[in-house]
């Protein structure tokens, strides 16, 4: 009796272990160092290529970064004031991150990572969208039609003339 109770237990377990591992995951980048440059030093918080090569990276995952020296636009934030940047991975591809900062100084000195992103569960349904349209060049005329010119010439012309004109009779006036 005693030993069903503990294999059941044992079954429950390993039950509870495989759906645990089978969920999505935030991963944050450089796990407690963070993605941090110390510019006095010219070294990273930690070895990105070396963090990214223990992790799974699969869709629907998270990278989470915590940053001093990003901006984001309209986002509220200042410089040095610690900002947590997410990204989702939405691919089956290989990615890269780094930094261009001081131009590319911090990426020279290792603030660069490489993954590759599996299936895994694939995309949850908030990050499943259709892709874009396929990009399109903007139709745009070689040449301005000879009518379209002559109206702005013309229009160009008279406009300066009308100006021309009312200058000439303000200051008729203003002599009188």
């Amino acid at each position: 009796m005693r030993s069903a109770r503990t294999a059941n237990l044992l079954v429950i377990s390993l039950l509870i272990t495989c759906v645990a591992s089978q969920s999505y995951t935030n991963h944050t980048v450089g796990d407690s160092a963070g993605w941090l440059f110390n510019t006095s030093t010219n070294t990273t918080s930690a070895n990105y290529s070396k963090w990214a090569s223990t992790q799974v990276f699969n869709l629907g995952d998270f990278l989470n970064a915590l940053d001093t020296d990003t901006f984001v636009y309209s986002g509220g934030n200042e410089i040095n004031v610690p900002l947590t940047l997410a990204v989702a991975l939405t691919s089956e591809v290989t990615n890269y991150f780094f930094s261009d900062a001081d131009d590319g100084v911090q990426c020279a000195q290792g603030m660069a990572f490489e993954i590759s992103v599996k299936h895994g569960l694939g995309l949850p349904p908030s990050l499943n969208q259709p892709p874009p349209p396929p990009y399109a060049e903007p139709t745009v005329p070689s040449t301005v039609p000879k009518d379209q010119a002559e109206q702005f010439y013309n229009r160009g012309s008279r406009d300066s003339f009308n100006l021309r004109l009312g200058v000439f009779v303000l200051g008729l006036l203003m002599l009188m």
